[in-house]
């Protein structure tokens, strides 16, 4: 038996996320098969996860941000799945223009600047590793760092011949970062620019996707420690949208900006 239940197509900077009022669901709890059904790009509706927005568990919460990946599996954390969470729960009447929000990850600040420009601060970055050894690889460098998720991020020269299908799913699954595994950021500046470009492997996704607030997030902790950039950090995605990343590294601290859009709305059987 089927429910139809109402959705909101939303993504932030490309990357892009069906968005649910868990009181549409009535109760009902997607299984992981329904999930991905609903993110397949060629059966479902389509998009890099599901976020549904449920009620704040912690003192002074307005909601809470139940995030899971295309594949059907929940994940502790999404940046840009964030940003629109905010921009969702404004729309439903949740919050203003300021709030605060439960995550798997841990309790965000958001602040709604304007329509489309959402900034979020993330929890503080954690096991942040220069110079790892992953094997040897084509690439001289190579850095971790946990911003909520985590992340291995790779510099090089030409982001335009990495090939990121195969060194990511190679990578993500290293035995390093067993048994959860990692997702995989490649950046490069941009000439003549204080810009960087970025491209992603995700996790869960299994694919490339065409922006990473968290991925853009630990890029830019990493850029900032190795003194290749100062905060904030503008960051170029494949969709060609900006994120913006401030940093304070004294306090760890990370706030992320950028636009959260809303595609469209309608209606969609879930079984029951």
């Amino acid at each position: 038996m089927s429910r139809l239940v109402p959705f909101f197509k939303m993504h932030g900077a490309g990357n892009d996320f069906i968005m649910m009022d868990h009181r549409d669901l009535n109760g009902l709890v997607p299984g992981s098969d329904s999930i991905a059904a609903l993110c397949d790009r060629r059966t479902g509706v389509g998009a890099d996860g599901l976020i549904i927005i449920g009620p704040g568990s912690s003192p002074g919460s307005s909601f809470r941000m139940i995030y899971y990946n295309a594949d059907g599996g929940e994940a502790e954390m999404c940046g840009n799945g964030a940003r629109c969470s905010v921009s969702f729960a404004h729309h439903l009447g949740l919050v203003r223009n300021s709030c605060t929000f439960d995550t798997q990850a841990g309790l965000l600040d958001g602040t709604r600047h304007g329509p489309e420009d959402i900034e979020v601060r993330l929890t503080p970055w954690r096991d942040l590793e220069l110079e790892i050894d992953v094997g040897k690889t084509l690439w001289p460098a190579h850095h971790s760092c946990d911003t909520g998720v985590p992340h291995l991020v790779i510099p090089v020269d030409d982001i335009e011949s990495v090939p990121v299908t195969e060194w990511g799913s190679r990578l993500r699954h290293h035995g390093k970062f067993s048994p959860a595994g990692t997702n995989v950021n490649w950046v490069t500046r941009v000439e003549n620019s204080e810009r960087f470009q970025m491209r992603t492997y995700e996790r869960g996704v299994e694919a490339e996707t065409l922006a990473c607030g968290t991925g853009a997030s630990a890029v830019a902790v990493v850029l900032c420690r190795l003194g290749l950039a100062d905060s904030p950090v503008t960051l170029q995605t494949r969709g060609g949208d900006l994120l913006i990343v401030s940093i304070d590294m004294e306090n760890d601290e990370l706030r992320l900006r950028g636009p959260a859009v809303t595609s469209y709305h309608g209606e969609v059987l879930i079984d029951e």
